[in-house]
């Protein structure tokens, strides 16, 4: 049981008893705010990729060991029948929905030159226009106060990226949604806020092919203040706060954890 600093009394965040959706729950980011939120007693429906090289089982080990209670459902977040059972799954097995987490995302490398229409398109639907869908079928199905958190990136978020226009795009994207968002559902006590994750160890980041690959992230390590990339879990624990009641005053915001890396000039 959580307790208040010092306190010896039980701290209520809120979080005990709800309910999750989480696209991308397989790996990642996705993962760890399912084994995040197990820890806070709330239970999960984790969409994952069927494509996808992760194993959904392997995750909901993980909540399980942790404490908690999750199930997987097949999900391609480009169709909106497929979001649309994913959010229908938290009703017919929890008979709730408090919180959406779109975590769900692409990156794929294409310099200008080389961006093909479908390449672009792909990576928008996925990225942008799958978070939309998350949110739109989780709104149709929260009957009460709650909260939506997006997975932005510092790449489009803050910086640009070289060859990454498309996912830079898409992930400055997800932060015009959140603030609109946030402005349209707050009379029905939904907050809407993203995450705008630095430089974080997961299997996307470890693809050489398309992102900044093993060796290239170590060496990150040594331009970031606190002195090392992050992991899943420092983002996690950032998405398990903005949907709690913790954060209760907290929408239409951006919040970055990045170890300092933005904030650190340039020598």
């Amino acid at each position: 049981m959580q307790t208040a600093s010092g306190s010896g009394l039980p701290r209520d965040d809120g979080l005990q008893g709800r309910v999750a959706l989480i696209t991308g729950g397989a790996s990642g980011i996705g993962r760890a705010t399912a084994v995040a939120f197990a820890r806070a007693g709330v239970r999960t429906v984790i969409g994952h990729y069927p494509g996808d090289p992760h194993d959904a089982t392997s995750a909901i080990a993980a909540v399980e060991k942790a404490g908690g209670e999750c199930i997987a459902v097949p999900l391609d977040v480009r169709e909106s029948s497929q979001v649309d059972e994913f959010a229908q799954a938290a009703i017919d097995r929890y008979g709730r929905l408090d919180i959406v987490v779109a975590a769900a995302g692409i990156a794929r490398r294409s310099p200008l030159e080389e961006m093909v229409d479908s390449l672009w398109n792909d990576t928008i639907d996925v990225d942008l226009t799958g978070v939309m869908r998350t949110f739109r079928s989780g709104a149709a199905r929260m009957t009460g106060p709650g909260a939506m958190v997006a997975i932005s990136s510092i790449a489009g978020g803050i910086y640009g990226w070289s060859s990454h226009a498309h996912y830079a795009a898409a992930k400055a994207g997800v932060l015009g949604l959140c603030r609109a968002l946030a402005l349209e559902l707050s009379d029905r006590g939904v907050r809407v806020n993203a995450v705008i994750p630095g430089l974080i160890e997961t299997p996307q980041t470890l693809d050489g092919a398309n992102s900044l690959g093993r060796d290239n992230l170590a060496r990150a390590g040594a331009v970031i203040p606190v002195g090392h990339v992050g992991v899943a879990d420092d983002v996690a624990r950032v998405i398990r706060f903005l949907s709690s009641d913790d954060s209760g005053y907290i929408t239409g915001q951006q919040i970055v954890v990045d170890g300092g890396l933005t904030a650190r000039r340039a020598d």
